[in-house]
């Protein structure tokens, strides 16, 4: 068998391994809110989560082209199935690392960052469409501040209308209609998440030339949709434990809020097929909720870590990628 045909095979399993440990690594933010009210039981919200995650893969594909094209050419990328190769190694490595300590770090980040080290390794700054790789970090970076914000916005508006409610009944009705925006955020999750390990596996494809256009085939789209939802089913129960308490005490207004927020803003950056951090999106709109209740009901000690984490993410991919790409030529 050619050895290229091999090599796209091992990828693929790779990029579903991503995608699968992704699911477990990252979905648990888009349920912990709903978890942490109690407006779902761990078991129904993960039943959900999944679900909603398979619909989400399955409906865009415009994160996956931005992936697939943007921050290399792979019709001309030298060696370009090996730097596919370490760049998933060095992202699983990160997840498993992260999700082992509780740490809500960026799937997103890991994935990019070690892509970008590997390209750099392999072919030098010249082999970076630099263009499209400034317009994935701008958005990576702006994501979170307009979750931070709109969060602040939404929950600054609902406490104005509901502050002389009722407690009891006013929060039984969020935690109603927190069932649908946890539908509603694992959705968003799915039409983002997903679609980047698409993007890896098309970009594969091309490299081994067994595939001539930036059009997501239907079986890759549908196993990376299969393999985030049967991650997703798993579940992440340390990163739903730092997300869900560790920030803020949620209550369902507040939860309410900051799913609505993160889902809209995840939504948005996929429908102008750009690449965001959903981890970074959901902890920052929560940041903005707690924000908007006081300033100091935010844990910032537990927020600072999980920014010292973002920052860190992309360099340390980098070089992971960077560094095993370097061990495999060594064989190439």
């Amino acid at each position: 068998m050619d050895p290229a045909i091999i090599l796209v095979f091992i990828v693929v399993l790779m990029a579903l391994s991503f995608d699968f440990i992704n699911g477990f690594h990252d979905t648990a933010n888009a349920i912990a809110t709903s978890i942490s009210t109690k407006a779902l039981t761990p078991r129904i919200a993960i039943i959900l989560a999944s679900t909603m995650n398979l619909v989400g893969a399955l409906t865009f594909t415009g994160v996956a082209k931005t992936i697939g094209g943007q921050i290399a050419d792979p019709f001309v990328l030298e060696n370009g199935l090996v730097v596919v190769l370490v760049a998933l190694i060095s992202a699983i490595f990160w997840n498993l690392v992260t999700w082992y300590y509780g740490i809500p770090s960026s799937s997103s980040h890991a994935l990019i960052g070690s892509l970008a080290g590997a390209v750099v390794t392999a072919a030098g700054l010249s082999g970076v469409n630099l263009a499209g790789f400034v317009n994935i970090i701008e958005a990576l970076i702006l994501s979170p501040f307009v979750a931070f914000a709109v969060g602040y916005v939404i929950m600054s508006v609902l406490r104005f209308f509901f502050k002389n409610a009722n407690p009891q009944p006013t929060n039984r009705g969020f935690r109603l209609l927190q069932i649908f925006t946890a539908a509603f955020q694992a959705f968003s999750h799915g039409t983002n998440d997903a679609q980047k390990s698409m993007g890896i596996i098309t970009f594969a494809l091309i490299a081994g030339g067994l595939h001539t256009t930036l059009d997501i085939p239907f079986w890759v789209k549908l196993s990376c949709a299969i393999a985030m939802a049967l991650g997703t089913s798993v579940g992440g129960w340390r990163i739903i434990k730092t997300v869900g308490g560790k920030i803020i005490k949620l209550q369902p207004m507040s939860g309410f809020a900051s799913d609505v927020t993160s889902a809209t803003v995840i939504l948005t950056a996929t429908a102008l097929g750009q690449p965001v951090s959903t981890t970074h999106v959901i902890s920052s709109a929560i940041m903005g909720v707690g924000s908007a209740k006081s300033f100091y009901s935010v844990k910032w000690g537990t927020a600072q870590k999980m920014v010292t984490a973002w920052l860190i993410t992309l360099p340390i991919t980098s070089f992971i990628a960077g560094l095993l790409y370097l061990v495999a030529a060594i064989f190439i």
